[in-house]
């Protein structure tokens, strides 16, 4: 008995094989588009939840930080204690503000050196050997 594949001549199991990869690329892609939708969804949902805990935790950060200046104000004038408190959050501010920006000046230029070195390196040990 013979296969009815085998009997086909080979242009038409080319141009079948080749609509067999085409529909298997667009599933796989489709795929890939729903999955990231997907993704993408429980990620945005994500960023929403981590934006509201900055919010409520700024509200609970000025609420000690108004909890510190009443308790100061025990003991020396509500000014004062404002005074006080708000320049020791700036110079927290301030050195915070200096090692962000020490980190940013490390991470110029955003181009990945080492590897351009390294890419650079492998072409020449490439052109070296074709020469030989």
């Amino acid at each position: 008995m013979t296969n009815a594949k085998e009997s086909l001549p080979t242009s038409e199991l080319i141009r079948q094989m080749s609509e067999q990869v085409s529909r298997l690329v667009k599933d796989e892609l489709r795929l890939a588009k729903a999955e990231l939708t997907e993704k993408g969804k429980h990620a945005g949902i994500g960023v929403g939840l981590f934006g509201g805990a900055g919010v409520v935790a700024l509200f609970g950060a000025g609420a000690l930080v108004a909890a510190v200046i009443l308790l100061l104000a025990q003991v020396m004038p509500p000014w004062a204690a404002a005074a006080l408190v708000g320049g020791v959050l700036l110079v927290v501010a301030g050195a915070l503000g200096f090692f962000g920006k020490r980190q940013v000046a490390e991470a110029a230029p955003p181009t990945p050196e080492r590897t351009i070195e390294s890419v650079k390196d492998d072409i020449d040990a490439v052109k070296e050997r074709a020469h030989r």
